[in-house]
């Protein structure tokens, strides 16, 4: 056994000492990308549809290959489309050429307006390009580029691909490409000529069917006849005889005369040149045999006014300067700015000789210094205005960023109140008791964060914009929001409500600049009600009226008004005019001992409803419908209660964070619920003062009657009777409820703490106004800037009527919305949306260009008209239009026109010459031999001239399978190209 087992354990070993070469393993790489991709065998595609090439989707898909350490980067273009059924096919593919080889043919896509380069030469749906990956690499070399030519020919014999394969030679800017495709028994070469100057041989028809003659070599005498398509491009460079319609705003008129401050309402729009700067005409001859047509160095037929299709494109301008984007461009580069105020302004506005500086800011502790001037001299609004005279006295009328004028124009625009000579009292905001329209583009601003269209803060953002591109820049902004802050001390402290702020609390919606201003309204609303409280008390206490008289309210407030005021009951927003005389009057401190005492509040921490009977009423607002108490069955009033205190949103986080830190310990449960029950405490306090002898059941019956459940039971009597009581939740020991039940005391709510306190939080809004950079201002107003230039688009765009940008300026105000509705959103993002509001801007001037150039408001006929206006909309959105009865037609004899001018401008320097005479022009534009004869001078030399000749003949022998031949050549002023694609069968 072991000797049998001896030959078995024996290993035969076959070393393979050859190496494969970095060209083997080149080819090995190309083959198996092409595997990967299964490009392998013949996929034969639907027949190509007239302008698929441009309408259809193209798709690629790259991968990298190396030759040693040079890098290639292989890519498969192709045109998605629907795969043919594959039944029968595998019978055929021996027999059937490439697809490649097929479509040479086809003359529906011959000149593509935008595609690939190598789809345009050669009229190929799929192929394949090999060429260096990095940019400055080129395959230079005659040998190198015959290895590479010479791989691709073994990789595509070897996979049976039959996917055209390109290989990129020589300088990229070149676009230079060689290829090969390979079927059964038939070879296509790609060859390719690039010359920087036309030899002179070749700048006529003739000469490059000579070429393409002699490329094919046919054996057969007569040759087949050799199929022709050619297109000739003609650009219109020379607008002048079209003045560009946009005027420039005229910035003198944004002061003063008749305009006045309504401009700085208004931001401008349209482009500062022409955004459209050639246009170009393309005229096609689509079927043309040899013979038919004569083009050589002497004589040409080929007339663009006879040519059977004309299809025109326009080039834009690249980056139009436009007026709105370059408005909030500017408006965001102060957002970058780091300057405060005071270094913008100079620090010596605030210097006195031998003093400290005096800001604005610091009015509040100059009160409090020790001073030898009288008491009454040191007020806020005095600190202010002697801080304003310092400001105009080391400041002259030269230094100052905006004159006089200008501020005026602007303060007057912003605050029209102030035009009014007389006293200034609550109906001073009519127009903020305005009922705000339901439209969409009102509402805009719910999306942005910004603020209404027809508030100060919307009207400030537009104003500072233009100040900063108009008037003085950075220092006219810092300027003008030192004179904003003075003016919202000055309404402060004189109690002059601020207009184009809708009345109640903030309003989250809006950006917290609005929020802080509609605060400051709120607190001026408090101040001035309750100074005009003190002074209805003055004469109530002068007549001896009881204020807290029971009947007091049925006095003065009718039934209306009692549905009114019930009905705002717990809004914050209720208006301090329902309420009478000194029902709002507020103190800091409880001043009145002996009221007090009379009033028995020492007994009310007792809590019992006997002693508390014995109180006199105060603070009662009405009578609550048919409840009564039930102790002492007296009817149920509702008493005059305080406001809950607006908030702003940063206020509202800062108080979040503050209750967040109390941690979830049961000490700190217990005092974030008292910290959140003042208003509830104050609310107790009103009821037990308006209701003497009530009970808790009774303040809950009002305050939240869920909470106070009622069952129907049977009595002793056997009569069914409501019976109620507390809800459970009401019922659970240590409830915050009953504990605030507990202390309060019957205090009316014009006796108690207030629990907002107007004067710290206006002076608090104030102070923030005032520190504020232009910077974080900028930040602030961002959003109702662009909420305006938006608005101001879709504006111009409604004019226009065009398709394209609505869908533009939705996808605008979406984008919009996500990035604005959170804080401090990222400068890029930014960036992308103001560049999306300009690239619109140019879109827009862009039509009334094109609408101005081919006259479209001149048409007389209705129905030339709508061709015309949907013959400019189509030259917006598409890279190509095809002209309607090419020269013969409407849009051509205008587009005839366009380039007669032109060309008379050209010729001759004299003005007059450009203008033609309606009848000389007629005439000139008559019948066909006059356009004819005249047309040489009609149209520049063609920029560009295209030209594919076709045939179908054999090759290499006679003998051989017809197969078509086809080459394309283009011809411009410095560039000369020739893409011949020959067939050749017996492979």
């Amino acid at each position: 056994m072991a000797a049998d087992s001896e030959p078995e354990s024996e290993v035969f070993e076959i070393t393979d000492f050859t190496t494969a070469s970095e060209w083997e393993r080149f080819i090995s790489k190309v083959e198996e990308v092409l595997n990967d991709w299964k490009l392998i065998g013949n996929s034969l595609g639907k027949p190509l549809e007239k302008g698929i090439f441009t309408s259809g989707t193209w798709e690629e898909k790259s991968d990298e290959i190396f030759f040693a350490d040079f890098k290639f980067s292989v890519t498969h273009h192709y045109l998605v489309q629907e795969s043919t059924d594959k039944e029968g096919k595998d019978e055929l593919l021996e027999d059937v050429i490439p697809q490649s080889m097929q479509d040479l043919l086809c003359m529906n896509n011959d000149f593509p307006p935008r595609a690939h380069c190598l789809v345009r030469w050669y009229g190929l749906r799929e192929f394949v390009v090999i060429a260096p990956a990095a940019h400055s690499d080129a395959v230079l070399s005659e040998s190198k580029c015959n290895l590479l030519l010479s791989s691709v020919s073994i990789a595509l014999g070897n996979t049976g691909c039959q996917v055209p394969l390109f290989v990129q030679i020589h300088h990229k800017w070149r676009r230079m490409y060689v290829g090969e495709c390979q079927g059964p028994g038939v070879r296509t070469d790609f060859e390719m000529v690039h010359l920087r100057k036309v030899p002179n041989q070749y700048t006529h028809l003739s000469g490059l069917l000579d070429i393409f003659k002699s490329k094919i070599g046919c054996p057969l005498t007569p040759l087949p006849p050799v199929s022709i398509a050619i297109r000739f491009t003609y650009v219109l460079q020379d607008w002048q005889q079209y003045f560009w319609p946009q005027q420039p705003p005229d910035i003198d008129a944004l002061v003063g005369g008749e305009v006045g401050g309504l401009e700085f309402g208004k931001l401008p729009f349209g482009a500062c040149e022409d955004p459209i700067s050639e246009l170009h005409l393309a005229t096609t001859w689509p079927h043309l045999t040899e013979g038919i047509i004569v083009d050589n160095d002497v004589y040409s037929d080929l007339d663009p006014i006879q040519a059977p299709h004309w299809s025109v494109r326009v080039r834009k301008a690249e980056n139009p300067q436009c007026l709105l984007g370059d408005f909030v461009t500017e408006f965001f580069k102060i957002c970058r700015r780091k300057e405060s105020t005071d270094e913008i302004l100079g620090r010596s506005a605030f210097e006195e000789e031998g003093k400290e500086t005096a800001d604005i800011t610091h009015a509040l502790s100059k009160l409090t210094e020790p001073a030898s001037v009288p008491i009454h001299k040191l007020s806020v609004s005095n600190m202010v205005h002697t801080a304003k005279k310092k400001i105009r006295k080391h400041r002259g009328v030269e230094e100052s960023p905006l004159n006089n004028d200008v501020l005026n124009t602007i303060l007057l625009f912003l605050f029209p109140d102030a035009v009014s000579e007389k006293p200034l009292d609550v109906t001073t905001s009519t127009d903020n008791n305005c009922p705000p329209s339901e439209s969409e583009d009102y509402n805009l601003y719910n999306q942005f964060k910004s603020a209404p269209s027809d508030s100060l803060t919307y009207k400030l953002a537009l104003c500072l914009c233009m100040i900063n591109f108009y008037h003085g820049g950075l220092k006219g902004v810092a300027h003008l929001w030192q004179e904003f802050v003075l003016e919202m001390r000055f309404r402060w402290e004189n109690n002059f409500l601020i207009p184009g702020l809708a009345s109640g609390p903030p309003d989250l919606r809006c950006c917290l600049l609005h929020q802080k201003l509609q605060m400051l309204n709120c607190c001026i609303e408090r101040k001035k009600a309750r100074d005009e409280g003190k002074k209805t008390s003055a004469s109530d206490n002068v007549t001896n009226i009881y204020p807290g008289d029971a009947g007091k309210a049925g006095d003065h407030l009718g039934p209306d008004d009692l549905k009114e005021t019930d009905k705002d009951k717990g809004e914050v927003g209720k208006s301090w005019d329902s309420w009478s005389d000194s029902e709002e009057e507020f103190f800091e401190c409880l001043s009145d001992t002996e009221e007090l005492k009379g009033n028995g509040q020492e007994s009310g921490k007792k809590g019992g409803p006997k002693e508390m009977a014995n109180l006199r009423p105060e603070g009662r607002l009405y009578q609550h419908g048919k409840l009564t108490l039930l102790h002492n069955g007296e009817p149920l009033y509702i008493p005059v209660t305080q406001e809950p205190a607006p908030m702003t949103e940063d206020l509202l986080e800062e108080q979040s964070e503050v209750l967040a830190k109390l941690g979830t310990s049961a000490e700190g449960a217990h005092l974030r619920a008292r910290m959140q029950s003042a208003c509830l405490l104050s609310d107790m306090e009103s009821f037990k003062a308006a209701n003497p002898g009530c009970s808790l059941e009774d303040f809950v019956r009002w305050y939240s009657p869920r909470d106070y459940v009622e069952e129907e039971v049977i009595d002793e009597k056997g009569n069914v009777v409501l019976k109620g009581e507390l809800s459970a939740r009401m019922k659970i020991p240590s409830n915050m409820w009953v504990e605030a039940w507990e202390t309060a005391k019957p205090v009316p709510a014009r006796r108690q703490r207030r629990l907002f306190d107007d004067t710290r939080e206006a002076e608090k809004v104030l102070h923030y106004l005032a520190i504020q950079k232009p910077a974080d201002l900028a930040r602030h107003l961002l959003p109702s800037v662009i909420h305006a230039a938006v608005l101001k688009v879709k504006e111009e765009e409604s004019l226009e009527n065009i398709s394209s940008v609505k869908k533009i300026i939705k996808q605008i105000i979406s984008h919009s919305s996500k990035v604005l509705h959170f804080p401090n959103p990222e400068d890029k993002k930014l960036e992308e949306i103001i560049h999306q509001i300009t690239n619109v801007e140019a879109l827009i001037a862009r039509a009334r260009s094109l609408k101005a150039k081919f006259g479209t408001e001149k048409c007389e006929q209705e129905e030339e008209k709508e061709d015309l206006e949907r013959f400019v909309s189509c030259l917006l959105e598409q890279p190509e239009v095809l002209v309607t009865g090419a020269g013969r037609g409407h849009a051509g004899r205008i587009i005839h026109k366009l380039f007669v001018n032109a060309q008379r401008l050209t010729e001759s320097s004299d003005e007059a010459a450009a203008m033609t005479p309606p009848e000389e022009e007629s005439k000139r534009m008559g019948s066909p031999e006059e356009r004819r004869q005249n047309s040489v001078s009609d149209f520049p030399p063609p920029a560009g001239r295209e030209f594919i000749l076709r045939t179908t003949v054999p090759r290499p022998a006679p003998y051989s399978k017809a197969l078509p031949q086809r080459m394309y050549s283009v011809l411009t002023k410095e560039d000369f190209r020739l893409a011949v694609k020959i067939i050749d069968g017996d492979v």
